[in-house]
This record gives C-alpha cells, structure tokens and sequence, in this order.
C-alpha cells in the first residue's frame, strides 16, 4: 500500500479517525489502517488501543485478505507488538521469507507462532538465518506440524549454535529423523540458552536419541525435552538414562509412545536413583509391564526430587501396582501420579487404596479405565475418609456402578480435601446419584463431579439438578436412559 497522504483523510479530524478505528478489528489496525498515509500512521501510533496491543492472533481468512507481506509491513511499523499468532494460517516459503527479513530488524517481538503453516526447507533458511545473524528478542518460536525437513533442520542447529536469546524451540512433526536428530544435538552442545526443546511426533529412534544423549551430558541449560511420539525404544531409553546420570539441568522429559518396555524402564529407574533435577517423567503409552513398573517404584523409593509420574495406557497390571503402592507409602515428593488404563483391577485399586491411607504428599491421582469395580471403589472410598491431601481423583470407567457410587458417597461426608472427582462411563444410575447429592449437601470441599455417560434418569436428575446448577456437577446429554 502506498505511504502517500490520502485527500479524504487530509479533511478528517482526529477525533473522526479514532471513531472510525474503533471499528476495525485488530488485524485491520496492524495490517491495513498503518500503513495507508503518513498522516494516518501518525493518528494511530497515537491511538491507545494501538499503543497497548502487544498480542496479534490472526485468523486464516485475515491473512488470506491481508498477505504475509503486508504482516510483515506491519512489523516494520509497530514498535510495541511482542506477540504474533500465525497458526494453522497458510504461510509459503516465499512469505516465510519477507516476515525473516524484518525479524533481522525488529525489536520487541518475543512470541512468533507459525504452528501448522506448511512451512518448508526454504522459508525454514530464512528464518534460521534471521535468528543467527541479527534477532536479538525473539524468545519463544513454534514451527510444529510443519515440512521443515532436513534442509531446514540443517539451518536451524546452525543459528542454534550462533543464538543468544531463543529459549523455546517447537519443532513436532517436521520429519526429523536420526540425521536431523544429530544436527540438532551438535548445536546443543554450543547452545548456552535454550530452555525448552519440543520434538514430539518426529521419527528419531536410537541412533538420534544417541547424539542427544551425548549433548545432554555437557548442555548446562535445557530443562524441558519433549520427545513423545518417536521411536526410541529400549535402546534409546538407555542412552537417556546414561545422560540423566551427568546431567543436572533437565527437569522435564516427554518420552510418551516411543515403544518402551521392561528393560528400557529398568534404565531409566537406575538413573532416576541418582538424578536429583528431574520433577516431570511421562512414560505414557508405552509397553511397560509389572517388571517395568517394579524398577520404577524402587526408584521412587530412594528419589526425592520427582513430583510428576505418567504411565497411563502400559501394561503394569496389579502386581506392578503393588510395587508402586509400596513406594509410595515411602516417597515424600510425589504429587501426580497417572496409571490409567493399566488393568489393575479391584486388587490394584485396594493396593493404591492403602498406600493413600498413609502418604501424604500425592494431591493428584488417575486411574481411569482401570476395571476396578463396585469392590475396588469401596477400598478407595475407606482412604479417602482418612486421607487429607489428595484433591484430584479420576475414576473414569470403572465400572462401579451405584454400589461403588455409594460407598463414595459416604466417603465425601467424612473427606474435606477432595475438590475434583470423576466418574464418567461408570454404569451409575439413579440411586447412586442420589447418594451423591445427598453427600454434596454435607461436603463444601468438593467443587467439580462429573457424571458424564452414565446410567442416570429423571429421578437422579432430579436430586442432582440444584448441584447442577451451582456448577458443581456436570454432566453430558447422553446421561439419560
């Protein structure tokens, strides 16, 4: 657009511009209205809704109408913008390209989202090329679910190595495999300020998580690694676990559905004995069983540093719950465990049920599609009477029926800890809602039941619907029979 003074403009007053801009959405202020006239641009800079936007979320069909190049006109103009939202917006290397051109110059912007934008090795150049050279406030960049490939990932480790002021790099689903893996690792090993590391759904396997394992063993400032979705496999779990042993900086690590099994867990938990900065470990589906979990649980019993533990959708089954009821009678620092979906059945339940009686750190417990039951609800119910510090509990498909329903119910009147609890798709119908209700009235911890897909009619609609109302029941329409 041209910077010229537009005639119609000219005769307007300030007072009938500000007017007019407060009917512009924010992408039409930044994009088109800035960059009309002179005149213009300098009515705006004064406007105050322009001089306090700092975020710009755009839409699809915003940019669709604007251009990429017109965005990054944009930039050159505002001096206050520190957030862009570029996600799932079509975003070609070429306009990939005008937007790296003016990050070389800009700044104040510190978030820049080009999430699912289908960007691929050349607009990938560009941007690496803006980071390593000239940006100095960019902090945050999320290119996931994009073609970057190896050309891209090639630039990338090589700004990494050259970067001062980037700390969260988001790069899931961008067809990174082993080679791209070892690139990245090299430049983490230079890399003195990234903080957070996100490359789930890659194809990484062993070899990868090798290289990554090396530059763990020197890098001094990355704390958060995600590397679900991946295929590391026992192999590359073992790798990791001889990096946790030298490094004392990570603090969180994703290796959710990599294929891990037994013998992988069994490193890992050698390693969580001695790591002492690791608070956050998801090991979520993966083929961990009951020797798995064992190892774990041992771990558990002698670390005193980690306080999240995923391991939903394994196979760790009741006896590998034994282990881990056992350590959790011992550990002081716990407080998330997740092992739905685990077949531990009532046994399992009753195994956790005891433990609870006696920790007293876990706030928050999942064990959702599980298959405890009527008798595996009445041995949690009995801990909850006594146990004061749990206040998340999810039960999700149970199957506990208005049996098990009940003995919760009696459980509520006594506990005072307690503020979520879940029991959705658990065959509950009329009478248990009713023993709910009846317990809400007494219990005024309790602030969110769910009850959705049960078994429950107009009847226990009925002594549920001012809890309902209150908001501290909620329920989906399939709940009626």
């Amino acid at each position: 657009m041209s910077n010229k003074t537009h005639p119609k403009l000219d005769v307007l007053s300030v007072e009938l511009v500000y007017r007019i801009l407060d009917y512009l959405n924010d992408c039409d202020l930044v994009c088109s209205a800035s960059n009309v006239s002179s005149r213009l641009n300098a009515i705006i800079h004064k406007y105050s809704r322009y001089q306090t936007l700092t975020t710009l979320n755009l839409e699809s069909d915003q940019i669709r109408h604007q251009g990429a190049q017109n965005i990054a006109e944009a930039l050159k103009q505002t001096k206050i913008l520190t957030t862009l939202n570029l996600e799932s917006i079509l975003i070609r290397d070429q306009e990939a390209q005008h937007i790296a051109k003016v990050l070389e110059q800009n700044k104040t912007l510190t978030t820049l989202n080009f999430g699912s934008s289908k960007i691929g090795g050349e607009g990938a150049k560009h941007l690496a090329k803006a980071l390593e050279q000239n940006n100095q406030t960019l902090i945050t960049l999320h290119l996931s679910w994009n073609t970057i490939g190896p050309e891209g990932i090639h630039y990338f480790a090589k700004a990494l190595e050259q970067n001062k002021t980037l700390t969260t790099l988001n790069l899931e689903n961008n067809k990174i495999g082993d080679e791209e893996a070892k690139h990245l690792a090299k430049a983490l090993e230079q890399n003195n300020t990234l903080i957070t590391l996100e490359l789930s759904w890659n194809t990484i396997g062993p070899a990868g998580i090798h290289y990554f394992a090396k530059a763990l063993e020197q890098n001094k400032t990355l704390t958060t690694l995600d590397l679900g979705s991946n295929k590391i496999g026992d192999e590359g779990a073992k790798h990791l676990a001889k990096a946790l042993e030298q490094n004392n900086a990570l603090m969180s690590l994703n290796l959710r559905s990599n294929q891990i099994g037994d013998q992988g867990a069994k490193h890992l938990a050698e390693a969580l004995e001695q790591h002492t900065t690791l608070t956050t470990l998801n090991l979520g589906s993966n083929k961990i069983g009951g020797e798995g979990a064992k190892h774990l649980a041992k771990a558990l019993e002698q670390n005193n540093t980690l306080t999240r533990l995923y391991l939903s959708w394994n196979k760790v089954g009741p006896e590998g719950i034994h282990y881990f009821a056992k350590a959790l009678e011992q550990n002081k620092t716990l407080a998330t465990l997740y092992v739905g979906h685990n077949h531990i059945g009532a046994d399992g339940a009753q195994q956790l049920a005891k433990a609870l009686e006696n920790n007293k750190t876990l706030t928050v417990l999942y064990i959702d599609y599980n298959d405890i039951g009527a008798d595996g609800g009445k041995h949690l119910a009995k801990a909850l009477e006594n146990n004061k510090t749990l206040t998340t509990l999810d039960l999700d498909n149970n199957q506990i029926g208005d049996q098990g329903a009940n003995h919760l119910a009696t459980a509520l009147e006594k506990n005072e800890t307690l503020t979520m609890l879940f029991l959705s798709e658990n065959k509950i119908g009329d009478e248990g809602a009713q023993h709910l209700a009846k317990a809400l009235e007494k219990n005024k911890t309790l602030t969110r039941l769910r009850l959705d897909d049960n078994d429950i009619g107009h009847e226990g609609m009925r002594f549920l619907k001012h809890l309902m109302q209150e908001g501290r029941v909620f329920w989906n329409h399939r709940n009626y029979r």
